[in-house]
């Protein structure tokens, strides 16, 4: 007997209100986009609620959802904007927190790519054009067939086969870009290995309950939440209505009216003090690098794929677009002693428009090369140190200032990048400790000015028993030198 697809079980719902079709369709779903919140949350609570948000949302617009739509694709998308949003209240919540970076906490010891990936995946396929986006959720995350994925996507063979490959090397560069080096066959086999797990045995039958009756039922974080990603969806609609009607009006010769009118909204608006996601998702999207306004310094922040940063040398500019940290970075020419304001909030490839823009400013690239280094081997001296505190469940945070770094639920990968910043070092981890940890270092140290590096070594060893011993090893530099064009 034939199952029923995606399309018939949402025309049942939509047509006929059958709770049995929605709930079918609860159950073949929930998995997937549970699985895509837990990465982006990394808080199985949150997580839940992300989904019953998602499946809320679709039984809100199942009429509207056409017979063409790859329903899982269309899950995936609305689970990164209820994610979105869910982390954004997070964070507003968390006010002392400049950038939250998320880690999957799934398989956090096991070997291999999948720890590096997973915090970085869902970013990843949401840059993805659309048809790559639902070539990859249905191939890898859903494990069908090549030929199932070609009638979804109404594609031959040979059709679907170059969209698959295609976008697992977008993939394999995005991740590449991240420092997280791997094939496309590689990213695909670990894909399909771990980006789904089971959800909680209860959560789709509860789903199916609150969706059902479109959210009446459901708690106020849940329709805050639900909320927050609608308005995210509508918006990322009429950004497209409004670039079509750009290009209209262009063709239609009012160029000079449209350009000054772009021109006029591209205002310093985004030169505040404090920038950071919120400023990166008022202002429109552009990428410019300026003299600062605050001499004195105000930060940096990346919001996903957007980065803002108020008056900073143009060595952070640098090691913002191309992913570098001061211990990892070789500067071949000099950079401008001089501070910037810089923005890039382009809906995509942000990165690599700032890179550009570098180019542009100074006159200078970047490159990622294999050098012979001096560095610092972090190795655990004393087992079970009291200072190494199992991880809490809170959400993963990182928080620093002279004399004291701190994190919560947070892998030692996390204290190894301020380690090689803190010490303009190469240091690596050679501890074998995989799990997450709370740690809360604290050193005297009197401003940033004046560091202190003897005495965080100190407290390293006596209260985390963690010592840093030199040594020469190959690592992965990003080399700063003068463009050749």
């Amino acid at each position: 007997m034939r199952l029923p697809d995606d399309a018939e079980l949402l025309s049942a719902y939509a047509t006929q209100r059958s709770e049995e079709a929605f709930a079918t369709l609860v159950e073949r779903h929930v998995s997937l986009i549970y699985s895509s919140a837990l990465r982006q949350a990394r808080n199985p609570h949150l997580a839940e609620e992300i989904t019953q948000a998602v499946f809320i949302i679709l039984a809100r617009k199942a009429g509207s959802l056409g017979r063409e739509t790859v329903l899982a694709g269309w899950l995936c998308r609305t689970a990164r904007f209820a994610a979105c949003n869910a982390l954004k209240a997070e964070h507003r919540r968390q006010h002392r927190e400049q950038e939250a970076y998320m880690e999957s906490l799934l398989h956090e010891s096991e070997p291999g790519a999948w720890p590096q990936i997973a915090p970085l995946l869902d970013e990843a396929v949401a840059q993805l054009a659309e048809a790559d986006r639902n070539a990859v959720v249905l191939r890898f995350y859903e494990q069908r067939p090549l030929e199932e994925v070609g009638r979804v996507l109404g594609l031959n063979a040979d059709a679907t086969q170059k969209r698959v490959s295609r976008a697992l090397e977008k993939l394999r560069k995005f991740f590449a870009k991240r420092g997280v080096v791997s094939t496309t066959a590689g990213i695909a086999v670990t894909i399909s290995a771990h980006s789904v797990q089971a959800a909680p045995v209860t959560l789709a039958k509860s789903i199916t309950v609150v969706a059902f009756a479109k959210g009446t039922a459901a708690s106020t974080s849940t329709l805050t939440l639900i909320k927050g990603a609608l308005k995210i969806m509508a918006w990322t609609k009429a950004k497209t209505a409004i670039v079509v009607g750009v290009v209209v009006l262009l063709a239609a010769g009012t160029t000079t009216v449209t350009v000054k009118e772009i021109q006029k909204q591209r205002t310093d608006s985004w030169q505040t003090r404090y920038a950071g996601s919120e400023v990166l998702n008022r202002v429109p999207p552009q990428v410019r690098i300026v003299p600062t306004k605050f001499p004195e310094g105000g930060g940096q922040c990346r919001a996903y794929n957007k980065l803002i940063g108020i008056g900073v040398p143009a060595r952070n500019i640098v090691q913002a677009a191309y992913g570098g940290r001061d211990g990892r970075m070789i500067l071949s020419t000099d950079l401008p002693p001089d501070r910037y304001d810089y923005i890039a909030n382009l809906a995509q490839n942000s990165d690599e428009a700032l890179q550009r823009e570098i180019k542009k400013k100074f006159g200078v690239v970047g490159k990622w090369e294999t050098r012979e280094m001096d560095v610092l081997l972090l190795k655990v001296k004393h087992a079970n140190a009291q200072g190494l505190k199992p991880a809490s469940d809170h959400i993963a945070l990182a928080n620093s200032y002279a004399g004291h770094y701190s994190c919560t639920n947070a892998p030692l990968s996390w204290v190894v990048e301020f380690l090689d910043n803190y010490f303009e070092v190469p240091v690596i981890d050679r501890t074998g400790l995989n799990r997450h940890f709370d740690i809360d270092l604290k050193w005297d140290e009197p401003d940033q000015q004046h560091l202190n590096p003897e005495g965080l070594k100190q407290v390293l060893l006596d209260e985390f028993g963690l010592e840093l011993v030199p040594g020469r090893e190959p690592v992965e530099m990003l080399v700063v030198e003068r463009a050749k064009d």
